[in-house]
């Protein structure tokens, strides 16, 4: 394999923010500096990295409440989409849940983004009938994101 997957270092932090960049995955009112701090090594979170050469090439955000683990930020470098590094990150946030006891996990994807819900179908996701509420309880960082 070209590529290693493994847990993200803390000073990995500014490349995975990068990445999500680069692959529309920051939300105006996320700050996904914080997210990664918030999640990295953590108990019930993790962020994994595919990295190659020393280079950051993928990442993804998992996590679990207890009852479900929860994937984000699944991102691969543009320029090296179709070499199986979503896929093999993909794998890798499943066995971090499953290694946790977690019988299912969950994803969300912006309806509008039809690719990305034909590459989890792909992975053997079906999209549920929910509707996703939220309440902000803190404000978001200064920059706006």
């Amino acid at each position: 394999m070209p590529w290693q997957i493994r847990p993200a270092r803390a000073d990995e932090a500014e490349a995975a923010v990068a990445l999500w960049r680069a692959c529309n995955l920051v939300a105006p009112t996320n700050d996904p500096l914080a997210d990664f701090h918030r999640a990295r090594g953590q108990a019930a979170s993790e962020v994994l990295v595919a990295v190659a050469e020393g280079a950051l090439i993928g990442s993804a955000m998992v996590g679990h409440d207890g009852h479900r683990g929860w994937i984000y930020y699944l991102a691969t470098d543009p320029a090296r989409r179709g070499e199986g590094i979503g896929r093999a990150l993909m794998a890798a946030a499943e066995a971090w849940v499953l290694a946790a006891g977690i019988p299912k996990i969950q994803l969300l994807v912006r309806n509008t983004n039809r690719a990305v819900i034909g590459f989890h179908r792909g992975c053997g996701f079906a999209e549920t009938p929910v509707a996703v509420m939220q309440k902000v309880l803190l404000p978001y960082s200064a920059s706006g994101e």
